[in-house]
């Protein structure tokens, strides 16, 4: 089984999938420590990167894949967190993130960017959204559970965060 945790930045993606019981692979760590990038966007401060690369490095991974490009991997679930936009940037800049960049992610999660892209690859029958605004890590981590052992029914589009713009 091969569930993808994908989310806005500030959803709860890292926490969430640390308090699971499950073999994870936080992506954003091995982009870093492989070298799996292209560039660096110097204005956004983040590295470009290489999807490709990434998809040689993993190959046919199983379990748990946690980033916010975990969507653009082949899994048979795509488990989108969400956040009501005004938490979310609350949390970027809690932990220290340009107020730009959380302004951004604020409008991201309010336009279901993250939701869009991961129906477009995955179809929405192997997409779950959980909001994970008033819930704790571990919370999120039992609806992912559920997610990963086919407990919970797909759910795409049932969260709706455009009145918090």
């Amino acid at each position: 089984m091969r569930l993808a945790v994908t989310g806005t930045p500030g959803t709860g993606k890292t926490s969430a999938t640390e308090a699971l019981d499950l073999p994870v692979v936080h992506l954003n760590d091995v982009v870093r420590d492989e070298g799996l990038w292209s560039e660096r966007d110097e204005e956004r401060d983040t590295l470009v990167v290489d999807l490709d690369a990434c998809r040689e490095h993993l190959g046919d991974w199983e379990g748990v894949l946690e980033s916010h490009l975990a969507h653009h991997f082949e899994a048979d679930r795509v488990a989108v967190l969400r956040c009501r936009p005004d938490e979310l940037e609350r949390r970027l800049l809690d932990r220290g993130e340009p107020a730009a960049k959380a302004a951004e992610n604020r409008e991201s999660e309010a336009l279901d960017v993250v939701l869009g892209d991961a129906v477009a690859e995955h179809g929405e029958e192997a997409v779950y959204e959980i909001d994970t605004t008033d819930r704790t890590p571990e919370e999120v981590a039992a609806e992912l559970a559920a997610v990963a052992a086919g407990e919970r029914e797909p759910s795409a589009g049932e969260v709706d965060f455009l009145a918090y713009r």
